[in-house]
């Protein structure tokens, strides 16, 4: 989703019904296997609090890794501090 959300930002020139086109034609592949995870998540035991903030957790970890490398943007020190606080959220919504 990372690409199909953020990857056109690089590309200025490209008119913004193509980007719209692209982007859900890459992100309808990333639908077929979010769809059937979170089913499978779901059905052993986790909620859908617990699926919805580990996925949040994930997608900025490979953003992270996207700004940086390819939108060539620095990563800054307060990236990290919020990225500890969303890391401590995901350990409150696992904690029994």
């Amino acid at each position: 989703m990372t690409f199909a959300w953020y990857g056109h930002l690089k590309e200025k020139g490209l008119p913004l019904w193509k980007a719209i086109l692209i982007s859900w034609g890459i992100a309808f592949f990333e639908y077929l296997l979010m769809v059937p995870a979170n089913r499978a998540g779901f059905a052993s035991g986790y909620n859908g609090f617990q699926l919805k903030i580990t996925q949040e957790e994930i997608t900025l970890i490979v953003f992270s890794f996207f700004a940086v490398w390819y939108l060539k943007e620095p990563f800054q020190a307060k990236y990290l501090i919020s990225f500890l606080f969303i890391i401590g959220a995901v350990y409150f919504a696992f904690k029994k």
